[in-house]
């Protein structure tokens, strides 16, 4: 089967591939056998952080571990609010709002009645007083009862585990930050034009 690729779309190459083996006549498939083509060269992963969240900095941080794990090479890039996330100044303190997130629901309503725990939270929550600060809290307590440790921990956890982190040069001049405030995870400070480069093959996913 044939697949037409719309004009412009763009599939990173992962370098050549190999087929899984079938097994042989007469012998039991093993239960994830597959026909599918794999990648026979090594594999590279480009995460584009830019938002400050605290909800916005776990998925690449989450997906990166994962895939360090795979034995996939990991590159992150911080740019604009992403960069507050390998700010040793901020990324302690990263906050979870209810505001502008439609999204939001919280698991513990079940108990009151089953159903409201998928329920979004009506917007104007989110303009109390002390909501944003309460909405944290209950957000690292969430990831904490999944043994998901806290920003700056898993930032050691990324670089002991080898991956490469940059801050955006553009951001980092326009917030006036010095290098000693940047986690020591941190490669180097870097243009755009330096992760293209260094992004080149990869599979790019934006955050």
């Amino acid at each position: 089967m044939t697949t037409t690729l719309p004009e412009g779309f763009i599939i990173p190459d992962f370098g050549p591939t190999t087929t899984r083996r079938e097994p042989e006549a007469g012998t039991a498939a093993a239960p994830s056998a597959s026909t599918a083509p794999v990648p026979a060269g090594p594999r590279k992963i480009a995460f584009i952080c830019s938002k400050g969240n605290l909800d916005m900095a776990y998925p690449a941080l989450i997906m990166g571990n994962a895939a360090l794990g795979e034995g996939v090479e990991v590159h992150i890039f911080f740019t604009f609010w992403g960069l507050d996330i390998v700010n040793m100044k901020t990324n302690h303190k990263l906050q979870f709002t209810l505001a502008a997130n439609t999204a939001m629901h919280m698991p513990d309503l079940g108990r009151l009645r089953p159903g409201l725990e998928h329920a979004s939270m009506p917007q104007a929550l989110g303009n109390l007083p002390g909501m944003t600060g309460y909405a944290t809290r209950m957000m690292k307590r969430m990831m904490a009862q999944e043994d998901v440790p806290d920003v700056p921990e898993f930032l050691d956890l990324m670089q002991a585990a080898g991956a490469h982190m940059y801050a955006c040069k553009l951001t980092f001049d326009m917030m006036k930050l010095l290098e000693a405030d940047m986690h020591p995870g941190v490669e180097g400070v870097i243009s755009a034009a330096d992760f293209i480069e260094i992004s080149e093959g990869a599979q790019v996913i934006f955050v």
